[in-house]
C-alpha cells in the first residue's frame, strides 16, 4: 500500500495567522509532540519574515531528529541562504522554494513576466538543490495558474532539481473536480518519472481544504500539507486530523496509508490549543468537544447498543479519553439509566421514569444537566417516593 507523507505546516503557515504566532520554546515544544505524532516533514518557519523565525527554525532543526525539517523560501537568493543558514543543523533538511505562477499574481504582485518567472525558478531550484540534499518547489496559486503553464513550470522545476512539487490552492478557490483533475494533467505531463513527488496544499475560504486534500489523493499526490486544528491564513489551512483521519477510516476506499499515530491527535490539538490560548469550536471534527458527545435520544440508544451506530471511529483510536452522552432536553430514558449507573444507582423503572421527567423539565431550563445537577435531582425524586411510601401504607391500615 503507498504512503501519504503528512507534511506539517502548523509552525509556519499556521502561525502567520492572526492570533497564532509561537516563540523558539512554543515551537520546540510543539515540533517535539509533532514528531511523537509521526508527521513526516514539519515546515518549521519562514527564516528570511525575522532573526526570531530563523532562530526558531534552527532550534526545531536541533532537537527534531525522527523527521524532514523544512524551511521556506521565496525564489530569492537571500530567502534561500537565509532558509539554509536555518537548516544547518537538521538531521533531514528540506528546502522549500516558492514564487506565484498565476497571471494574477505575476502580473500585479510581481511585475514579473512568465519567463521572468521561469527563469527565477530554475535558477533558485538549481542553487538550492547544489547545497540542500532535498528541494520542494509550490507554484503559489497554482489552483489559479493556466494549466499548461503550471505544467511548464513544474517540469522546469524538477529539470532544475525539485523532488517534491507542491499545486497549491492558495486561496481555497478550487473545488475537489477541477483540482484532482490539475494534477492529473500535472503527472501525465511529467510522465512517470521516478523520484517525483506530487504534493497538495490547500485553504479553507470556502470550506473544502480538507475535500481537495482528498481528491489530490486521489489524483496521485503523496504528499499532503496541513496543519493542526486546521489553522492557517485566513479561513484556514486543511486540518491535518480531518485528513489522516479520513484516510484510516476510508482505507479501502483511497489504498493509501500514512505514518501518523491516530492516538497522538487529540494530545497534539490539545497542545497547540494551550500554548496559543485559542480552542477548537466545539463542532470541530475529529478533536472538537462535541465530535464524540451524543444528546439525541435516538442517538444515545444506539450508542449504548452498539457504538457503531452512530460512531465511524472510536474516540480512543485518536486519544480522546471517551465519548460522552450528554444529558439535555433531547435525551432518552436509556441515557439517563446508563448516566445513573455510572454514578452508582440503580433504579426501579417507575423510580426511572420519574427521574427522566424532572431532567427533562430541567434541561428544558438549564439546556445541559451536569453531574451535580442529576444528582440532586435524583436524590429528591428519592426522598419525595420514600415520604410516599409510608404515607400509604399508614392510609391503608386505618
Amino acid at each position: 500500500m503507498e504512503r501519504v507523507h503528512i507534511f506539517d505546516t502548523t509552525l509556519r503557515d499556521g502561525e502567520q495567522s492572526p492570533g497564532f504566532s509561537m516563540n523558539r520554546q512554543e515551537k520546540r515544544r510543539l515540533a517535539r509532540q509533532l514528531e511523537e505524532l509521526g508527521v513526516d516533514i514539519i515546515e518549521a518557519g519562514f527564516p528570511i519574515a525575522s532573526p526570531g523565525d530563523l532562530e526558531g527554525v534552527r532550534a526545531v532543526a536541533r532537537d527534531v531528529r525522527r523527521c524532514r525539517v523544512a524551511a521556506l523560501a521565496r525564489a530569492k537568493l537571500v530567502d534561500v541562504e537565509a532558509a539554509l543558514r536555518a537548516l544547518e543543523p537538521a538531521a533531514q533538511p528540506r528546502l522549500h522554494i516558492f514564487l506565484a505562477t498565476s497571471d494574477l499574481h505575476l502580473h500585479y504582485k510581481l511585475r514579473m513576466s512568465r519567463s521572468e518567472a521561469l527563469e527565477a525558478i530554475v535558477s533558485m531550484v538549481s542553487y538550492g538543490r547544489a547545497r540542500c540534499p532535498e528541494v520542494e518547489f509550490s507554484a503559489e496559486d497554482a489552483s489559479r495558474t493556466e494549466a499548461d503553464f503550471l505544467c511548464a513550470v513544474m517540469s522546469a522545476a524538477a529539470e532544475a532539481g525539485a523532488s517534491i512539487l507542491n499545486i497549491p490552492d492558495t486561496t481555497g478557490y478550487s473545488v475537489p473536480e477541477e483540482y484532482g483533475e490539475l494534477f492529473r494533467r500535472v503527472r501525465q505531463r511529467l510522465g512517470n518519472a521516478d523520484g517525483l513527488t506530487l504534493s497538495a496544499h490547500c485553504h479553507d475560504d470556502l470550506g473544502l481544504a480538507v475535500a481537495n486534500s482528498l481528491a489530490a489523493v486521489r489524483a496521485g499526490a503523496r504528499q499532503v500539507e496541513c496543519t493542526i486544528n486546521g489553522i492557517g491564513e485566513r479561513a484556514g489551512n486543511a486540518s491535518l486530523e480531518e485528513i489522516v483521519v479520513a484516510l484510516a477510516v476510508r482505507q479501502a476506499s483511497f489504498g493509501v496509508n500514512t505514518n501518523i499515530r491516530l492516538n497522538q491527535i487529540y494530545a497534539t490539538s490539545r497542545l497547540l490549543s494551550e500554548i496559543t490560548g485559542v480552542a477548537v469550536p466545539p463542532n470541530k471534527a475529529v478533536v472538537g468537544a462535541n465530535a464524540f458527545a451524543h444528546e439525541a435520544g435516538i442517538h444515545q440508544d444506539g450508542i449504548i447498543k452498539n457504538p457503531l451506530t452512530y460512531e465511524i471511529i472510536p474516540p480512543e483510536a485518536v486519544g480522546v479519553p471517551g465519548r460522552q452522552l450528554v444529558l439535555g432536553k433531547h435525551s432518552g430514558r436509556n441515557a439517563l439509566r446508563a448516566r445513573l449507573k455510572e454514578l452508582g444507582y440503580e433504579l426501579s423503572d417507575v423510580e426511572l421514569a420519574e427521574c427522566y421527567r424532572e431532567v427533562i423539565a430541567l434541561a428544558d431550563a438549564t439546556k445541559k444537566i451536569t453531574n451535580h445537577q442529576l444528582l440532586t435531582t435524583l436524590h429528591k425524586v428519592l426522598r419525595r417516593r420514600r415520604a410516599a411510601v409510608p404515607a400509604a401504607q399508614s392510609v391503608a391500615v386505618s
